[in-house]
């Protein structure tokens, strides 16, 4: 298996890098970012450019890969609707569509966030923005899943990059077990399976 991977340097992206960079049936990893990550494996391939969606200029064969991560996300705070619409939906698109276009087999998973507003009508602007991407992404021609992740536990070395973040963390940490399950705790390195399964198919008809 080949996964591209966007947003290695964030605390999500990190985890799911470490587990790929970790699991025997991935062959290699293509991981596409603004920031040098700082690591060094045999699976592991960077491209370090100003534009992470300019898959032409990372060399980029979508035939090749059988998973792309975008984990790719900033925080609304403080930002207008246009602004986080561009970083957040437009940015995903841009590499979501060429990869689709030639690479229907292709299993997308995008980063979303628990409270993502489907109808894209919602008071909440991220939430309407999310909502866009992901309805905009399972439209197109490959397989695509919605990660909607609530708290995210950092755990086993896969620290915030925010330092607000990572203080936020170290004080709460007592109190993360005691969240109820609709916040649907989340903690990056553990999520073993690289890829979700394809949808079942149905049982060939015996008639």
């Amino acid at each position: 298996m080949n996964v591209i991977l966007f947003g290695a340097t964030g605390m999500l992206g990190r985890g799911v890098l470490r587990e790929c960079l970790r699991d025997d049936n991935v062959e290699s990893v293509l991981v596409i970012g603004r920031t040098p990550l700082g690591v060094s494996h045999p699976k592991l391939r960077e491209r370090v450019q100003a534009d992470p969606s300019d898959l032409s200029a990372a060399e980029v064969d979508p035939a090749a890969y059988d998973a792309c991560f975008f984990c790719l996300g900033v925080s609304s705070v403080g930002m207008k609707e246009e602004e986080y619409r561009r970083v957040t939906h437009d940015l995903t698109l841009a590499v979501a569509r060429p990869l689709a276009a030639a690479n229907p087999g292709l299993t997308f998973v995008f980063v979303s966030g628990e409270g993502t507003d489907s109808t894209e009508r919602g008071r909440l602007m991220w939430a309407r923005v999310k909502g866009k991407t992901e309805n905009d992404l399972l439209e197109l021609p490959f397989r695509a899943y919605m990660f909607r992740p609530g708290i995210v536990q950092p755990v086993r070395g896969v620290p915030s990059k925010s330092r607000i973040n990572r203080t936020v963390y170290a004080i709460t940490a007592p109190l993360i077990p005691l969240a109820p399950p609709s916040t649907r705790l989340t903690r990056p390195p553990q999520a073993r399976r690289p890829v979700p399964p394809p949808p079942r198919q149905p049982a060939p008809s015996t008639q």
